[in-house]
C-alpha cells in the first residue's frame, strides 16, 4: 500500500516537472483565443442591454472557474492585484487619451473635489453603515466603505461615452474616476497595514504628498513625450501608437517609483498626450482602444475566476445592506457636499449620484487585504463582489433613461466632429492632414474656398466614392468625401482649427462665433 502511494506521488511530481512543449504552449494559444473571441462576441450582448461589459467578463471567468464548466481552481490573490494593477494602467491610458481638455477643464476643481473630499465622505458614511448595521470590525468596515468609494475608470468610460450628456457632466464625471484611484489606493493600503491606522492628519499630508508627486511626473512625462513625438519623423506609422504606450507607462513606473500615485501620474501624462495632436492619432487612438479592451477582458476575467461562487451565499444581504447605504446615502452626500462651492444644477447632482459606477477597481482593492492577511479578508472580498455585480446590474442600464427624465441627454442638433490624421513630412517641414467628412458633419455642401483655410495650407485632393480628384476652389464638399490638405508647420494647428469649426459650425463658422479658430481641443 505504501509503495502504491509513492508511486502515484511519484506519478505526479514527473507530471509537474514536464517542461513546457509546444504543444502546451499550442493548448493555452488555443484557450486564450477562444477567451478572447466569446469576449468580443460578448461586446455585442453588453452595447444592445447597456450593461458594462465587465459583467460579461466575469460571467466567462466564473463559467471557466471552480464551479463552472471549465473547473480551474484559482486562488492566488496577489498574482490577481499584479495583473489587475497591470491593466489598469493601460485602462487609464486609453481613457486619459480620450479625454478633451476643452470639456474637462472647466471641471477640475469640482472633479478634484469629488475625487478628494467626496471619497472621504462616501468611506466615513459607508464604513459606518457597515459596522453598525452589518456589525463588522471597525478596520473591516473602513477597509470596504474605501475599496467601493472608487469609481471604476472602465465602467465609466464605456457607459458614459455612450450617452450624449452636457460636457461638464461629462468632464467631471470622467475626471474624477481617473483621480480617485490614487487616494483610495492610499487609503486602502493604510487600513490593511497591520496595526491601529494613527495620526489621521499625517495620513492626509500622505495622500496629498503622492497625488502631488504623481501629478508632477504625469505632466512632465506627458509634456516631454509629446514634444518628442510631434518633433521626430519615426520611419513607421505603427511606432506612434507603440511609442504612446510606452511613455504613459513611464509616467506610470517613474510616478510609483518617486513614491507618487502613479495612476494619477499614467492619466495626467495620458491626457497630455491625448490632447497634443499626435501624428497618426487615429491609429493611436485605435490601438490603445484594442489595448484597454484585451486589459479589460483580461482583468475581469481574472477576477471571475478567483471568486468562489459557492462561497458568496452568506455574503448577499450584508453586501446588498452596504450597497444600498452606498448607493442612496453615502454617494449622493458625498456628492453634495464636494460640489457645494460650484453651485451645479439639482439634475446634474442627481445624474452624477446615480452614475458613481463601480467595477472592477473596487475588486482589485479588495485583493490588498487578502495578500495582507486581514482577518476576514476572503469576506472583505465576497462583499465587494456581490456588491459591484448588483449594483451595476441596476445602475448601467438605467443612466440613459435617468439622463432623459433629467432633460440632460443632449443628442438632438449636436454635429458630428471630423476625423482628422495627421502625418509629418519632415524634411518638408510640412503636414498631411487626412480629413474625413461624417454624415453629420456641417461641412456638407461648403465650397473648398469656403473653407477659407490660412495662407499655406490647401486642399490638393478629394476622394469621393472610390474616386479621387483635384478640387476647383468651387468645389462642391459632401458627407463621405475625404480630403487630402497639405499645410506648412506654423499653420497646421490653425488649418485643424478652421477645419474643425467648418464642420461644426458650417461655412459661417467664426462669423457667428461657432468654432473659434484658436480652439485647439479637438482632435
Amino acid at each position: 500500500m505504501l509503495g502504491s502511494k509513492r508511486s502515484h506521488r511519484s506519478a505526479r511530481l514527473a507530471r509537474r516537472e514536464q517542461p513546457l512543449t509546444v504543444h502546451h504552449l499550442n493548448q493555452l494559444l488555443l484557450v486564450c483565443s477562444l477567451v478572447l473571441l466569446i469576449a468580443v462576441a460578448a461586446v455585442r450582448i453588453s452595447s444592445r442591454s447597456g450593461l458594462p461589459s465587465l459583467l460579461v467578463y466575469l460571467g466567462i471567468g466564473i463559467a471557466m472557474g471552480q464551479d463552472g464548466v471549465g473547473d480551474i481552481h484559482f486562488n492566488n490573490a496577489e498574482l490577481t492585484q499584479v495583473i489587475g494593477y497591470a491593466a489598469l494602467v493601460v485602462i487609464l491610458t486609453e481613457g486619459g487619451l480620450g479625454t478633451k481638455w476643452k470639456e474637462i477643464r472647466p471641471a477640475l476643481p469640482a472633479a478634484s473635489s469629488m475625487a478628494l473630499t467626496g471619497v472621504a465622505v462616501s468611506v466615513g458614511v459607508t464604513a459606518a453603515g457597515a459596522h453598525w448595521l452589518i456589525g463588522l470590525e471597525w478596520r473591516q468596515a473602513l477597509i470596504i466603505g474605501a475599496v467601493v468609494s472608487s469609481t471604476d475608470a472602465a465602467a465609466v468610460f464605456s457607459v458614459l461615452r455612450k450617452i450624449p450628456l452636457p460636457a461638464r457632466v461629462t468632464g467631471v464625471l470622467e475626471a474624477e474616476s481617473g483621480f480617485n484611484d490614487a487616494p483610495v489606493v492610499i487609503l486602502v493600503v493604510a487600513f490593511s497595514t497591520a496595526g491601529p491606522v494613527e495620526h489621521w492628519y499625517a495620513l492626509l499630508g500622505e495622500i496629498a504628498l503622492e497625488l502631488a508627486i504623481g501629478a508632477a511626473i504625469g505632466i512632465a512625462v506627458g509634456w516631454l513625450g509629446s514634444w518628442g513625438l510631434r518633433h521626430v519623423a519615426l520611419p513607421a506609422s505603427g511606432l506612434y501608437p507603440i511609442a504612446v504606450m510606452a511613455i504613459a507607462v513611464t509616467a506610470y513606473a517613474a510616478g510609483a517609483l518617486a513614491h507618487g500615485s502613479g495612476f494619477l501620474a499614467v492619466y495626467l501624462a495620458s491626457m497630455v498626450l491625448g490632447n497634443a495632436k499626435l501624428p497618426h492619432w487615429p491609429a493611436t487612438r485605435g490601438f490603445a482602444d484594442g489595448l484597454g479592451w484585451i486589459a479589460q477582458i483580461g482583468m475581469f476575467v481574472l477576477l471571475g475566476l478567483l471568486v468562489t461562487p459557492h462561497d458568496l451565499g452568506d455574503d448577499i444581504w450584508p453586501a446588498l445592506l452596504i450597497g444600498l447605504v452606498l448607493t442612496m446615502v453615502a454617494r449622493p452626500l458625498s456628492v453634495v457636499i464636494s460640489l457645494a462651492p460650484f453651485r451645479v444644477p439639482w439634475q446634474e447632482q442627481a445624474l452624477m449620484s446615480w452614475a458613481g459606477l463601480r467595477g472592477a477597481v473596487p475588486i482589485i482593492l479588495a485583493t490588498i487585504p487578502m495578500v495582507n492577511g486581514v482577518e476576514d479578508s476572503r469576506r472583505i472580498f465576497n462583499i465587494v463582489f456581490v456588491l459591484v455585480i448588483a449594483y451595476t446590474l441596476v445602475q448601467g442600464p438605467t443612466l440613459p433613461w435617468l439622463a432623459r427624465k433629467l432633460h440632460l441627454d443632449t443628442s438632438a442638433g449636436q454635429a458630428a466632429d471630423l476625423g482628422i490624421e495627421s502625418a509629418p513630412l519632415e524634411r518638408l517641414r510640412g503636414h498631411l492632414l487626412s480629413v474625413a467628412i461624417p454624415s453629420g458633419s456641417k461641412m456638407h455642401g461648403v465650397e473648398t474656398n469656403e473653407l477659407r483655410l490660412p495662407a499655406g495650407a490647401a486642399v490638393t485632393l478629394v476622394v469621393r466614392e472610390g474616386k479621387s480628384f483635384v478640387p476647383l476652389p468651387t468645389t462642391v464638399l459632401r458627407r463621405g468625401d475625404e480630403l487630402l490638405v497639405v499645410t506648412t508647420d506654423p499653420v497646421r494647428d490653425a488649418a485643424e482649427a478652421r477645419l474643425r469649426a467648418v464642420g461644426q459650425g458650417g461655412k459661417l463658422a467664426g462669423w457667428l462665433g461657432t468654432g473659434a479658430p484658436d480652439d485647439r481641443s479637438g482632435r
